[in-house]
């Protein structure tokens, strides 16, 4: 299973080779698994398949020009390369590989194998006689000892009538292999349950608590654990942001509600990062009907919520914890102290208010663990999230040589 390429985002380069006709299903079958895919072709590949093909089998537009006016308006051949986390090249031609081995940049695709830093793979495709030829073994051997990953051939009859080395492996074998190439990332096979957004607690049929939660920020901590390879399940209260791909995402509405999904999702949960503004209180009766307004002030007795995060870490078998603490005075000691109290491995604490926090696009928050403090500046909660998860990876790595 291509379990680690969910999210991932791929460029796909094709050159001129009959393989071309297996590029279209590897496209279908990589967004399958979750991956986003962005498609390259050169002149000579459009000669085997056409665009309007790949641009089905893709969802989007076709790069394939290195100077496209309309391109560099909106994401032109820099920043393609800097938005790819891998380039791969299927079918990669034997006049592919010898200008790629001598650093030539005279077409797009060449231009973005050099221009970004994503791991290059070439799946090769070629006559067997051009593929067994010195110079093309020695371009592979060049390429190898460059960084440039390069996959075998299958063997067998060819479209020339030749039998040998040469064919382009198949579509399930290439995402098997470049599946294993993300399998180092930070949470590569780790389950990590986050809760979002504020919760719901009704006193009337049409009248409830809550909070400002936008639940912005635990959905980018979501995303950013997927692209770390986690397998993530969302429990979010309601939110008016769209749910996330490729990952689980479960809606709730009340506290109860929230604790419930949470503990029947804990089977081999590994990190539990709990990011919701759970309402600290309900009403101790719903009342059945809409409550009249009354010109005086009346009473409302409330009872308090589960403590979500606190009856998770009080299990036996307890998941990495992570909690967040949102104060408007006294933030660190009074995280510190919530940390201690509830058991919680990591905390996050952030002051709201002042265009930062909850319902904002922005945070600047504190991280405490028992082994340290680390403060990050004001930022975007996007890429504040790619930030924290790597510090909570970090973490829990540390925690498992220590148990």
């Amino acid at each position: 299973m291509a379990q680690f390429l969910a999210n991932k985002r791929i460029l796909l380069g094709m050159t001129g080779s009959v393989a071309a006709y297996k590029s279209a299903d590897l496209v279908r079958r990589l967004r399958e698994v979750g991956a986003n895919v962005r498609v390259v072709m050169t002149a000579n590949a459009k000669r085997f398949i056409t665009p309007l093909t790949m641009q089905a089998v893709s969802g989007y537009p076709v790069h394939d020009e290195l100077f496209d006016l309309q391109a560099e308006a909106a994401m032109g051949h820099i920043e393609l390369a800097r938005w790819a986390e891998l380039i791969l090249v299927a079918p990669a031609s034997a006049d592919l590989m010898a200008r790629l081995a001598y650093g030539h940049a005279d077409d797009l695709l060449t231009t973005l194998c050099l221009a970004s830093k994503a791991p290059v793979v070439l799946a090769p495709a070629m006559n067997q006689a051009m593929y067994t030829h010195v110079l093309t073994q020695e371009n592979k051997r060049r390429l190898k000892e460059h960084g440039v990953i390069v996959l075998g051939t299958g063997e067998g009859s060819q479209a020339c009538g030749d039998v040998g080395p040469g064919r382009m492996l198949e579509p399930l074998t290439i995402i098997e292999t470049i599946n294993e190439l993300f399998s180092t990332y930070e949470l590569a096979g780790k389950k990590v349950v986050i809760t979002a957004g504020p919760t719901h607690e009704a006193i009337d049929p049409v009248r409830y608590l809550t909070n400002g939660s936008s639940g912005k920020m635990g959905y980018a901590l979501a995303e950013a654990a997927a692209l770390a390879g986690a397998k993530v399940v969302l429990i979010s209260g309601p939110v008016a942001l769209a749910k996330p791909k490729h990952m689980e995402v479960i809606s709730v509405t009340t506290a109860k509600e929230m604790q419930d999904t949470v503990f029947a999702n804990l089977s081999n949960c590994d990190i539990f990062i709990s990011v919701a503004a759970v309402s600290d209180y309900q009403a101790h009766t719903i009342a059945n009907q809409k409550m009249p307004k009354e010109s005086n002030a009346f009473s409302l007795t409330l009872t308090p919520t589960p403590d979500i995060v606190a009856n998770v870490a009080a299990l036996s078998n307890k998941p990495f914890v992570v909690g967040f603490a949102a104060e408007t005075h006294d933030v660190i000691p009074k995280a510190k102290q919530k940390r201690e109290r509830k058991k919680m491995d990591m905390i996050i604490a952030n002051q709201v208010g002042e265009g930062r926090g909850m319902g904002s696009d922005e945070n600047e928050v504190t991280i405490i663990s028992a082994r340290q403090e680390t403060t990050l500046p004001l930022m975007s909660k996007h890429d504040l999230a790619k930030e924290l998860i790597t510090l909570i990876a970090n973490e829990y790595k540390q925690g498992q040589k220590h148990d």
